[in-house]
């Protein structure tokens, strides 16, 4: 299995270090031919509207639209923006290039500042095995999932009801940041999604 991970802005190093201690090979992806033979993206946390024109300058946007429509991608925070079809923002972000794959509505920097970060436990369901150990959610600066259209799933929320997870088909989002928390278990179920649609 190869793994891509956007690396044009963001939280990208550590994803590869995790998906690289769970024995899978991780390459950074920057150019639109970096995404030849991946089985699988994932689009990192940082800052959406910076990430989206640096895909859109270098040539991406249309073959990461054309990967997402094949393959399974998973945006973590800043990535979960970008898979959106819609941002509900005001006047902020106007100029954010979006893939726009996946019906859901996000809020940008929802929690507050960098100064409101936080983190917390989450129930995940989904996990494999039924592990019940709650999951250390990380939030930096991160978007709200305001809605969840079509035949999208939510898959784990804050105790106030607050979706922060959710999957649609082959896509998967999350408003916080699992790369920092040293817990492999969300990288572990994107990984059983790309096996999934492999079959």
């Amino acid at each position: 299995m190869k793994i891509g991970v956007l690396a044009l802005q963001g939280a990208f190093i550590e994803h590869i270090k995790i998906l690289e201690s769970l024995g899978v090979e991780a390459v950074e992806v920057r150019l639109p031919e970096q995404l030849a033979e991946l089985d699988g993206l994932i689009i990192p946390g940082g800052e959406s509207t910076t990430i989206g024109k640096l895909a859109r300058r270098f040539g991406l946007m249309a073959p990461l639209h054309e990967f997402a429509t094949a393959k399974p991608v998973w945006g973590t925070c800043a990535g979960m923006i970008f898979l959106a079809k819609e941002v509900s923002s005001g006047t902020e972000g106007k100029d954010q290039p979006l893939l726009g794959v996946m019906d859901i509505v996000v809020a940008r920097n929802a929690f507050g500042r960098q100064v409101d970060s936080f983190e917390t436990n989450l129930d995940v369901a989904v996990f494999a095995n039924g592990d019940k150990r709650p999951f250390p959610a990380v939030f930096i600066r991160a978007p709200k999932l305001v809605a969840a259209k079509a035949d999208t799933q939510i898959i784990a929320m804050l105790p106030d009801g607050t979706a922060v997870a959710a999957q649609q088909g082959h896509w998967l989002v999350t408003s916080f940041h699992p790369e920092l928390t040293g817990d492999g278990r969300f990288h572990e179920y994107f990984l059983s999604l790309i096996e999934e649609e492999g079959k």
